[in-house]
């Protein structure tokens, strides 16, 4: 068993972070990797080399194919991250856009249509949310977001869907309360990556 945990927050102090070293320290005796993708400057866009590697389906830029490697190694993904305008962060999105690609996530062609190709990698969803839970089942906002990325990307690339736990009201919680909800959230993931343990 190995975790790559995926972070994108800009601030190191926040509470992406917090939570980051929690689910860390919880998954104990798993292999956990971080890749922290403000810390290590990666580049979300989406370059004429990555359009070009794209529908090549190979020769991917370097630093894509140091991404593709550390996922292989993988046995769980978990996308831990701010809720920016009901979705991911655009350098969450640059990262999916840029390394789960055709040729290695998943193939693409008119005669064999598609064929999923991350069967091996099973994805958990950590989302932290400023807005409480009521407005997001009000305005259907978990909904769209799972769908989203659950289906419009784990589900596409034949990843198998993990856990999803929302901390919602990040920003207008007590501290004890936050407490709770991180709690909440990192056991979640935590036992969901350590039931793979016993299977």
């Amino acid at each position: 068993m190995h975790a790559l945990l995926v972070a994108a927050n800009p601030d190191s102090r926040s509470l992406t972070h917090h939570v980051l070293g929690r689910l860390e320290a919880a998954l104990q005796p798993v292999s956990v990797e971080i890749a922290d993708l403000a810390e290590e400057r990666f580049d979300p866009r989406f370059t004429p080399a990555d359009r070009r590697a794209y529908h090549d389906g190979g020769n991917y830029p370097a630093d894509v194919m140091a991404e593709h490697r550390r996922l292989e190694r993988a046995t769980d993904l978990v996308l831990v991250f701010p809720v920016y305008w009901w979705s991911m962060p655009a350098l969450l999105k640059g990262w999916i856009d840029r390394v789960f690609v055709n040729g290695w996530a998943f193939e693409h062609s008119s005669a064999s249509g598609l064929q999923p190709k991350l069967q091996g990698l099973t994805t958990h969803l950590l989302p932290i949310a400023g807005a409480d839970s009521g407005a997001y089942e009000r305005h259907g906002y978990e909904s769209a977001l799972r769908t989203q990325i659950e289906h419009g990307i784990i589900d596409y690339c034949g990843s198998r869907r993990g856990s999803t736990a929302f901390i919602y009201e990040s920003d207008q919680l007590t501290a004890d309360t936050t407490a709770r909800h991180v709690d909440r959230a990192v056991r979640t993931i935590s036992e969901a990556i350590h039931a793979g343990l016993r299977e």
